[in-house]
């Protein structure tokens, strides 16, 4: 069970607490305002016993405490119990207060895995049938009341029963995508995280250069003085020669260093569109798979743009998705123009599954729709990070099947918007 799942009791408690009030008034105004008659302080002991129920779970557990799956079933049953209990003494079924039964499943479709859901769902459904035939008189100042027509109770039951099961789905279906996408945004956010302190490196690495660089030259001169004192018969003499050209080797390593942070700076920082192109297909060309890169389209000067992390981790990702899919080859075409830079990527493997191809960019895909096909080995969060962060940089991303076999992903930026690094406001 997710930690998103776990509800706080401190929230449920509020709510019973407004829920005990609700009641309470509601008691206070038939009975001794309206004077209807019904059995008042009956329906007090079931609201005293809520009210106790709040009462001892604040006291016994801090407010920040989080229900596991169990306890959140045994709280919000009792929350489907107690008003069932009122309503069974005030009318069953034709008290209009019986909407009320819907409350404790919404919460639960919210927040709770699936078998929670369908207990508490199933719950407040029996507990609705049971009100049709098991309640006492509504309470009305005409003695003897009235009767609803069996025709008319049987449609409320189901217009009740019917639109619970409605919201129940609706409403799970909803916080499983929010879920979903929150979820695939946190690891989104931890894949640029690591790209900063990546890049971050550089700067590390200048800082030990420059302090490393003034106790490497007291060490090299010295070096160098004993090398001159120590004649060569002398047992000491390797291991000074030695000395002079590891100093001498640690301050070529440390101009590397220096040099690498200067060239971050100046060079790495912006990115050619070749380069891009050969950055993210590099990694793939030591494989079974023939990956090239083919320029089709060249008018105007070759677009540069601030390096970002985001756009070569979106469109490395397309590529190693399509490396991993494809038979024998993928190719990188792309192109730029006064108006447009793009790129496809193109593989001749088995395409993706039409129960899929409309639900790209989604994250977790369905197993069940996959049919052992293209994506079956994940949950389609891959594509949904790289689609997300394209989409973030300005870029119109689209995917999907070629007319002869394997996919396509056309990935097309705005050139303004490509050199800005963004999009356009």
């Amino acid at each position: 069970m997710r930690e998103s799942q776990c509800l706080r009791l401190a929230t449920l408690i509020r709510l019973r607490w407004l829920s005990v009030v609700g009641q309470t008034a509601a008691c206070v105004f038939v009975a001794w305002i309206l004077v209807w008659p019904f059995p008042v302080f009956l329906c007090l002991a079931l609201i005293g016993l809520s009210a106790g129920l709040n009462l001892y779970l604040a006291g016994r557990f801090p407010g920040s405490f989080r229900l596991s799956a169990t306890a959140s079933f045994a709280v919000l049953s009792f929350d489907v119990l107690q008003p069932t209990g009122l309503l069974m003494l005030t009318g069953g079924i034709h008290n209009p207060f019986i909407v009320f039964l819907v409350v404790p499943a919404v919460i639960a479709s919210a927040t709770q895995p699936p078998l929670t859901v369908v207990a508490i769902s199933g719950l407040a459904v029996a507990a609705t049938s049971v009100l049709v035939a098991v309640h006492y008189p509504l309470p009305w100042p005409i003695p003897n009341g009235f009767t609803l027509p069996a025709e008319y109770v049987g449609g409320l039951w189901f217009a009740l029963a019917t639109t619970l099961v409605f919201a129940v789905v609706y409403i799970y279906r909803l916080a499983a995508e929010s879920r979903a996408l929150a979820d695939a945004l946190s690891a989104t956010e931890l894949v640029l995280q690591r790209e900063q302190h990546l890049s971050a490196l550089d700067g590390l690495a200048a800082a030990a250069a420059h302090e490393l660089g003034t106790p490497l030259s007291t060490i090299a001169l010295i070096a160098k003085e004993m090398k001159r004192s120590v004649l060569e018969d002398d047992p000491l003499f390797e291991d000074v020669i030695l000395l002079v050209e590891q100093s001498e080797r640690c301050r070529s390593i440390l101009g590397r260093l220096a040099s690498l942070s200067a060239c971050s700076e100046s060079q790495l920082a912006n990115l050619s569109f070749l380069a891009l192109l050969d950055e993210v297909a590099e990694p793939h060309r030591h494989f079974s798979v023939d990956v090239t890169v083919e320029i089709i389209e060249r008018e105007g000067p070759e677009p540069v743009a601030r390096r970002n992390a985001a756009v070569l981790y979106g469109i490395g990702n397309i590529v190693e998705n399509a490396v991993d899919f494809a038979r024998s080859a993928v190719v990188i075409r792309a192109g730029w123009n006064t108006g447009s830079v793009w790129i496809e990527v193109l593989d001749d493997g088995p395409g993706f599954p039409p129960a899929v191809l409309d639900r790209i960019g989604d994250p977790y895909i369905s197993r069940r729709d996959t049919r052992d096909q293209r994506t079956a080995g994940g949950l389609g969060l891959g594509l949904f990070i790289a689609m997300t962060l394209l989409q973030r940089s300005g870029a119109d991303v689209r995917i999907e099947n070629r007319a002869t076999s394997g996919a396509v992903a056309q990935i097309a930026w705005k050139r303004s918007s490509y050199v800005a690094g963004g999009p356009e406001e």
